[in-house]
């Protein structure tokens, strides 16, 4: 059975946990960058840190559906390893982007499934009190195509949910 986010303070003393949803797209690493930098002072100014950081990107599936003996197998190994190696492309650029900012205390994962699931369950299993997604900008037409994992994320996670845009910039 699986259990219930609790919705209370942590005890004294102890950090809140904050998830960060990240891809491979400069709005996800744009969210990443701008909560590093509004929550996660370096280490030598105060505040001490507040939260715990976590750090999720989601693998898609390998489903793959290619007839013939052996060639099923063959090309879904080599989608999953495919799949394998740009996730952890995505969690190198995530920790780079902490060691440049000086934010040493983070926990990064790596997970099978669709990035919306992922991340409410991310929330869950860590019990975040907060859930920050980058906004991709998508219309309401490429949106609905698509879906929106911020739109999913902030109706379905037990959490505070914020949504990081990336300014445009008018010249």
């Amino acid at each position: 059975m699986a259990e219930e986010a609790s919705s209370a303070a942590p005890a004294a003393g102890t950090k809140m946990t904050m998830v960060v949803g990240v891809d491979d797209s400069e709005p996800s690493l744009y969210a990443l960058r701008w909560t590093l930098q509004h929550f996660f002072p370096p280490v030598h100014l105060p505040p001490p840190q507040q939260y715990r950081l976590v750090v999720v990107t989601a693998m898609p599936s390998a489903a793959v559906g290619i007839a013939g003996p052996g060639a099923l197998m063959d090309v879904r190994a080599f989608v999953e390893s495919d799949l394998k190696r740009a996730a952890e492309r995505v969690i190198d650029k995530a920790k780079d982007l902490c060691a440049q900012l000086q934010v040493s205390d983070a926990e990064f994962e790596a997970l099978e499934g669709d990035a919306r699931t992922v991340l409410c369950h991310a929330v869950e299993r860590h019990r975040a009190e907060m859930l920050v997604v980058g906004s991709h900008g998508y219309g309401a037409i490429k949106r609905a195509v698509l879906g929106s994992v911020s739109d999913y994320c902030a109706h379905h996670a037990h959490c505070t949910v914020m949504i990081v845009k990336k300014p445009k910039h008018k010249y």
